[in-house]
């Protein structure tokens, strides 16, 4: 009976302790041993059960502010410690409400980690953090007239490419633009201007797809036997 006592103390003081580090404001309950635990954990404190991912936002998933700019290191570092402590062996012995948990988190963190990675995704899911939305891929840009003049000039360019070499003269282009494009988000994004932000989205989008066609065409003129010089047209 002491025992007992014993323990009930000790997960009571546990749950006075969890309570002051999160704040009773904060504070949620875990399914296993009803101590609050802050919105954020993936693990309880008192008792170590696996929780609910939640509906948190991708950056607060992985532990980064929220912002365009992102280490790679850190997201990186980030991602393969929460994939480690998530691993399934670690919940081989535990009930099937944690290993279904585990794999929940597991499955929200590649996810996160997936957009973040990628400055294009990241881009696209920021703007739409902010309650803005970005044209989709392939989409009419009649909306920007500079941004149609210059994805229709390049796709003209790409369509009269007749050798490999002149289709790498726009593969070059195309990625260089793209790195401009990147900074240019980092700059708006770190400024707050949306609008900006959601143009130069859609900028990366269309460059991203030229960049892509370029492979594509190169890849065909390859295989048909299209020369690498200037030959080709009569």
């Amino acid at each position: 009976m002491q025992d007992a006592n014993a323990s009930t103390a000790n997960v009571t003081t546990a749950n006075v302790n969890a309570k002051a580090r999160i704040g009773r404001a904060d504070a949620e309950t875990c399914w296993s041993c009803h101590g609050p635990v802050a919105p954020e954990a993936v693990f309880c404190d008192i008792c170590d059960a696996v929780q609910p991912p939640g509906q948190r936002d991708h950056f607060a998933r992985l532990g980064l502010d929220v912002g365009f700019e992102i280490d790679a290191a850190t997201l990186d570092r980030r991602y393969f410690d929460s994939q480690r402590r998530l691993h399934p062996d670690r919940f081989a012995a535990r009930t099937a409400r944690e290993r279904a948990l585990s794999q929940q988190q597991a499955t929200a963190v590649n996810e996160a980690y997936e957009t973040l990675k990628d400055p294009l995704k990241r881009a696209d899911y920021l703007v739409h953090l902010w309650g803005a939305g970005v044209l989709p891929e392939g989409c009419n840009l009649v909306a920007d007239q500079e941004l149609l003049t210059e994805s229709l000039e390049l796709r003209e360019a790409l369509a009269e490419a007749e050798t490999i070499a002149e289709v790498a003269l726009l593969e070059t282009r195309a990625a260089a633009d793209i790195r401009a494009c990147v900074g240019d988000l980092a700059g708006v994004f770190a400024d707050g201007e949306i609008e900006a932000a959601c143009r130069l989205t859609t900028r990366l989008k269309y460059l991203r797809k030229l960049a892509q066609e370029c492979r594509i065409r190169r890849a065909r003129l390859g295989d048909r036997g299209g020369d690498g010089g200037t030959g080709g047209r009569g």
